[in-house]
């Protein structure tokens, strides 16, 4: 019988090590599909003994990847299990590994920033500064301490979590468990992305599609306002009462864009985008794209 490969605590270690370089080598086009894969090189050497097969998981990690890089852990973690038992000849093929990954970092990535970097981080840079200005040298070294410790404590634990739970998924591969998980993954994937959409990708129309004349009382007099501080406090009053700036109302492109659908734009070049990397047009070549329409738009003076 042959014997079972299985990945060693100490492995794992190594794999978990190699993570925190996961931005080592990011690059716009596959983002930090670099890094992922040097994390997983120790696993692949353990996991398989020929040149072909470590070439094939290589080639397999080698695929676009992003996500915060503190919540690639429980990714790495899963992915662990998945590439240990198709090493021990479990029915895993390269689209259920990729859709794994795929499908849990866009949700991860929506959950990291806001954890980490604007909640456990300003807070201990707080602590940290209020010791510093205080004159006490353990100001920086406590940020520096305690968020390493806490950093390395996360991605240690929920790799082994993701470790874990990946075994468990891999075990009723003939219920169809794993297809299930790959499956909600990807659509909770998308469903995040969808939501980033409106608030990542923004396009502005400028062209200026009328101007109208408010009536008298719909907007500030500026001349008729007090000098000084107290005209500027009047003015403050009256914009936040719903007076307008300007005697004229110029409306643009944009917003009657924005009336008919908030985000449309963003949401046309997105799926623009979508269709030509569906036709194998490079990253590269549509981010310069995007580059040079903008600037063209720009001096024409269309957005």
């Amino acid at each position: 019988m042959e014997r079972k490969i299985s990945l060693t605590k100490k492995d794992r270690l190594a794999v978990a090590w190699r993570s925190t370089f996961i931005q080592g080598s990011w690059n716009y086009e596959r983002m930090q599909n670099g890094g992922w894969c040097y994390a997983m090189i120790p696993a692949i050497k353990k996991l398989y003994k020929t040149k072909e097969d470590r070439s094939a998981a290589l080639q397999r990690h080698l695929e676009f990847f992003n996500t915060h890089p503190y919540l690639a852990s429980p990714i790495i973690g899963v992915t662990l299990a998945l590439e240990e038992d198709r090493a021990n000849g479990a029915q895993v093929d390269d689209v259920a590994i990729s859709g794994v990954k795929v499908g849990m970092m866009g949700p991860l990535a929506g959950v990291g920033d806001p954890v980490f970097w604007y909640t456990v981080r300003p807070m201990l840079g707080a602590l940290g500064a209020s010791l510093a200005l205080g004159g006490s040298i353990l100001g920086p070294i406590i940020f520096f301490v305690a968020w390493n410790i806490i950093r390395w404590s996360f991605m240690w634990y929920t790799q082994e979590f993701g470790y874990r739970a990946g075994n468990k998924i891999t075990e009723d591969l003939s219920g169809g468990l794993l297809q299930l998980v790959t499956r909600g993954a990807s659509m909770m994937g998308m469903f995040v992305l969808g939501a980033l959409i409106e608030r990542w990708v923004s396009i502005k129309f400028t062209p200026v599609v009328s101007k109208t004349t408010y009536s008298s009382g719909a907007y500030i007099v500026w001349s008729k306002l007090p000098k000084g501080a107290k005209g500027i406090q009047s003015a403050l009053e009256q914009q936040a009462s719903g007076l307008a700036l300007t005697k004229i109302k110029t409306t643009t492109l944009q917003n009657n864009l924005d009336q008919l659908i908030p985000g449309l734009a963003g949401l046309g070049l997105t799926f623009l985008c979508m269709w030509l990397l569906k036709k194998k047009v490079s990253p590269i070549v549509i981010i310069l794209g995007i580059f040079v329409v903008g600037i063209v738009f720009h001096v024409i003076g269309l957005m």
